[in-house]
């Protein structure tokens, strides 16, 4: 036992569970890379104020969860909360919205921090995959993002996740809304804290999940009834398009999201089976946020999913991942003349793209075998000195039981056919 141990609030991931997780970061990728998006990768950390004035500073992620430090030189960093304000940031930064081609699509990966109350799908430090389109206005981008989450998701096997869908407006009519909305909260009885928000922020007091809170807000007035003209059709074209598309989706009027960046589209991915941290992933529009970091005006939108909670719905569902082994041929040589001649054989066969292990530190051959079971390799290759003095290797197969001497010239050409 090490004296030390992951700091509370966050795991490791080891073998072989965090094959899982591999396999989930690679399938809600695989539709973004077959669609245009790009890779990009961010710093762990970056100044504080690209997260105060992007996420919001009235916003808990801001005010209570982020981890701040300030360097050797007085400079105020932040480790990353969320992944959108850095990718827009960095994009601004490398000039890709002055290449032409808009908008860039771009995807990510990564650890993100925040100081919360740990709990089951709730950690301190989690992972995430996420997509963002930079620098244009249409509602068939809104919907493509959408779309290709849904596809990662079933392409996993995940069927009990529900999409919640909402329009908040933009800067046209949401003011209003923001008013009407102000004028009723005033009027609750709600703890000093919220009453604050109601200043700042009142959108964020119908994201409150507290039982006495909601019952508060059943009169509230519904922001659809203050939508402009303009942001009732581009939300009607997202719905549209989403049930030509035959993705499945829920109007949830009281969708708001954590975060103060949001215009127009909004949605979230939930999954009933995860108890009160139901929520997978989500994301929206967020027509602003470039100008509110200092950029020009470049309307975006984008997702996250959560990793760790994938993986969490993926169990809930009871949904088994076929993840292939890692190892297909497990070298087990008798003798030092064989461990040498063996290597070399498990050197060429990892040069001829077969992955292929080593039975190291000279163990028996009943130990040996045991870990080559354990290794989940297809084929056994056994050699002792009798073998080596015929010019052949043992090769077993290690479903049918059945083995056969293979010269040892021909042992990479025999494994790549019968291998596939």
């Amino acid at each position: 036992m090490s004296t030390f141990q992951a700091p509370k609030g966050t795991y490791d991931l080891t073998p072989p569970d965090s094959a899982k997780f591999l396999a989930v970061r690679e399938a809600i990728s695989a539709p973004l890379r077959d669609s245009g998006y790009g890779y990009i990768e961010t710093p762990g950390f970056e100044d504080v104020e690209l997260f105060a004035r992007g996420v919001g500073e009235s916003t808990d992620i801001v005010t209570k969860e982020m981890y701040t430090l300030t360097t050797k030189g007085g400079a105020e960093l932040a480790l990353r909360p969320e992944g959108t304000a850095s990718v827009l940031r960095a994009a601004l930064e490398a000039n890709l919205h002055k290449a032409g081609n808009l908008p860039v699509k771009l995807w990510y990966s990564g650890s993100y921090y925040r100081y919360e109350r740990p709990q089951k799908g709730r950690y301190r430090h989690f992972s995430q995959v996420g997509a963002e389109a930079i620098g244009t206005e249409d509602p068939v981008l809104d919907a493509e993002l959408i779309i290709l989450a849904d596809q990662a998701y079933r392409s996993l096997g995940l069927r009990q996740f529900r999409i919640l869908l909402n329009s908040l407006g933009d800067k046209e009519c949401r003011p209003v809304y923001r008013e009407a909305l102000q004028t009723f909260l005033r009027d609750l009885d709600l703890d000093e804290e919220t009453r604050r928000r109601i200043e700042i922020n009142p959108l964020r007091v119908l994201d409150d999940k507290r039982p006495d809170v909601q019952k508060q807000l059943t009169d509230a007035p519904k922001l659809r009834d203050y939508l402009c003209d303009a942001c009732k059709a581009y939300h009607e074209e997202v719905r549209a398009l989403l049930t030509a598309a035959g993705v499945v989706y829920e109007d949830d009027e009281k969708l708001v999201r954590g975060l103060d960046y949001y215009t127009r589209t909004t949605f979230e991915f939930v999954h009933d089976g995860l108890g009160s941290q139901s929520a997978v992933g989500g994301g929206g529009r967020y027509d602003g946020l470039s100008e509110m970091i200092g950029g020009p005006a470049l309307p975006s939108v984008g997702w996250a999913l959560g990793v760790d909670r994938t993986v969490l719905a993926l169990e809930a569902e009871g949904v088994e991942l076929d993840i292939p082994a890692t190892t297909s041929v497990y070298a087990v040589p008798l003798g030092e003349e064989a461990r040498r001649a063996l290597f070399a054989v498990v050197t060429e066969l990892r040069r001829a793209g077969i992955a292929a292990d080593f039975a190291f530190g000279g163990r028996g051959l009943k130990g040996a075998m045991k870990s080559a079971n354990r290794s989940g390799a297809r084929f056994t290759l056994v050699a002792g000195e009798r073998d080596l003095a015929e010019g052949v290797v043992q090769l077993k197969d290690m479903e049918s039981g059945e083995q056969s001497a293979v010269p040892r010239a021909e042992v990479v050409a025999e494994l790549t056919k019968r291998l596939g």
